[in-house]
């Protein structure tokens, strides 16, 4: 009887299995195995046995410019810091007052000298290395001073932008309906606010309102010495509905996970569901868009200083140096030029860092290769497989 009805026999029908093949050239070693094209495996080995904090740090540790823009932020945080000291604690510059006048010496030229490698005579400080304005108070106390202002509004202004754009934006995400539509109408009322416009209005009404309406000087002074607190905290009030945005779209798409389900299946309330399982899924977006709205919060503060609608004496901030000293800008450049710089430095700064952590918190996004790192890969493909 004839057998050629019958199917073959199961190792014909499947034949000899192909070597997996390396586009580098060589043997691709089983750890390299993957499913499809492979892509990811190297990532994948990497962050194996690893939790997802430790994940997202070493991706923000080989981040270069973040690293580049914490050093700097840092540095220049604890240079203003020790320097004029905070609160009753005295720093260590010996120009703590730096209201006071004085005397200024060689014209109120910087006394700072560049070491001979850069060309000049030798690396000294000397007693006034920023300079001194025409009244001959000291211009490295006065930015440092200005640096602790504009740090203090960033932050500030970063929290309550923080907190008031986390909640509208996930009460909106999770309850959707009646809520959402509330919550987004009143965020549209507020995106359409000047912010410009407003703070300087906010700013002047600071100023004037309290003189009109017959405050008593103790709370005039109370209000003036408190105004970098009263701007951080109106512009804050403001700034939010950019990351209300976010964290509502991020939310609509996490309610509708498996892992919600679960747990309002299993009897969680709704502020567990929201602060245990889908506030930390939403953490990445939230951190890196702060850090932006920080980035801005320098700038912004910057600008009404400069206009004169913020913050005046005897505070002191970056933009209001700016805004002082721009008539000197012929004669005396440098009482400019380090409000300005260190203005640079602090956005930049916050820039680099933001960007590192949305890398760090994307899992989407991957640094290429470059090509010389291929062809070293190639050539080590090409030993292993010799040997």
């Amino acid at each position: 009887m004839s057998n050629d009805n019958y199917p073959p026999e199961e190792e014909e029908l499947q034949g000899p299995v192909p070597e997996p093949e390396n586009p580098l050239g060589g043997p691709v070693a089983d750890g390299d195995l993957a499913v499809g094209r492979g892509e990811g495996v190297g990532q994948a080995q990497e962050v194996q046995g690893l939790t997802q904090g430790q994940i997202v740090f070493a991706r923000f540790v080989r981040h270069r410019g973040a690293m580049a823009g914490l050093i700097i932020l840092v540095l220049i945080a604890l240079l203003a810091i020790t320097s004029m000291g905070i609160g009753p604690i005295r720093g260590w510059w010996k120009y703590q007052d730096y209201l006071a006048s004085g005397t200024p010496v060689n014209g109120g030229a910087p006394t700072m000298t560049l070491p001979q490698w850069l060309g000049g005579p030798g690396f000294a400080i000397g007693d006034h290395p920023f300079g001194q304005d025409s009244l001959g108070s000291d211009n490295f106390a006065l930015v440092m001073k200005g640096v602790q202002t504009s740090l203090f509004v960033m932050v500030i202004l970063g929290l309550v932008a923080l907190i008031i754009g986390v909640v509208v934006g996930a009460l909106a995400g999770y309850y959707r309906g009646t809520v959402d539509t509330f919550l987004m109408r009143f965020t549209d009322l507020v995106i359409t606010l000047p912010v410009i416009v407003l703070g300087a209005v906010l700013g002047r009404l600071v100023n004037t309102l309290p003189i009109k309406l017959g405050a008593t000087q103790q709370t005039i002074d109370a209000l003036t010495n408190n105004m970098p607190a009263l701007l951080a905290i109106a512009l804050g009030m403001i700034l939010w509905p950019s990351l209300a945005r976010l964290v509502r779209g991020e939310f609509l798409t996490l309610r509708e996970r498996e892992f919600v389900d679960s747990a309002r299946v299993a009897g969680a309330s709704d502020w567990r569901i929201i602060t245990k399982h889908m506030l930390p899924n939403s953490i990445g977006v939230i951190i890196v868009n702060t850090t932006l709205l920080m980035s801005a919060a320098v700038v912004l503060e910057t600008a009404l200083s400069f206009l004169g609608f913020s913050i005046n004496r005897p505070n002191i901030s970056l933009g209001f140096l700016i805004n002082t000293y721009q008539g000197a800008f012929a004669t005396r450049p440098w009482l400019f030029w380090w409000p300005g710089l260190f203005i640079i430095l602090i956005a930049l700064s916050v820039n680099f860092i933001g960007d590192g952590l949305r890398d760090a918190f994307d899992p989407r996004t991957r640094k290429i290769p470059s090509q010389r790192k291929m062809d070293k890969a190639a050539v080590q493909l090409e030993k292993e497989a010799v040997k």
